[in-house]
């Protein structure tokens, strides 16, 4: 029986397929560890681009609310023609923010609060028109525009 044991020792020892086995193991690690920390370099990344995604629309966001008008009551924008022929239409064109009712006066179509809208008239004379914007608080404010009629 002790003499069997070198036999099979040395056998074992010249054996390549043990070596090759070994060192196939070793490769499979070593690949196995370079792509788990390529994965997690690449998650990093991922959510840093995320959070400068993230941190740029809530820039883009703020800055939309602010030409929107931000919290505080406005109106934006009141045009129209300064002056039109007689018996013309023309539009009187208006923007406010943060407005719960607006009026404008004298207009027999109903208006709303927008930030663009465009409404028709036909005056008869030159006439004032006046846009006037109420707040959720109560405040109101209040813009004209002139258009002439020649």
């Amino acid at each position: 029986m002790t003499s069997d044991n070198p036999r099979a020792f040395a056998g074992i020892v010249k054996n390549p397929l043990l070596y090759s086995s070994l060192v196939m193991l070793v490769v499979a690690g070593y690949v196995g560890w370079i792509l788990y920390s390529r994965y997690q370099a690449n998650r990093t990344v991922d959510q840093q681009a995320q959070e400068e995604r993230a941190k740029k629309q809530r820039e883009a966001d703020r800055a939309a609310l602010d030409q929107l008008g931000g919290s505080e009551l406005a109106i934006q924008m009141l045009y129209a023609p300064a002056k039109i022929p007689k018996g013309e239409t023309a539009q009187v064109c208006f923007g406010v923010a943060n407005a719960r009712s607006v009026t404008l006066t004298p207009q027999d179509n109903p208006v709303w609060p927008s930030h663009n809208l465009c409404v028709d008239i036909k005056p008869v004379k030159t006439t004032t028109y006046t846009l006037t914007a109420t707040g959720a608080d109560g405040r109101s404010m209040s813009r004209q525009v002139t258009v002439e009629v020649r």
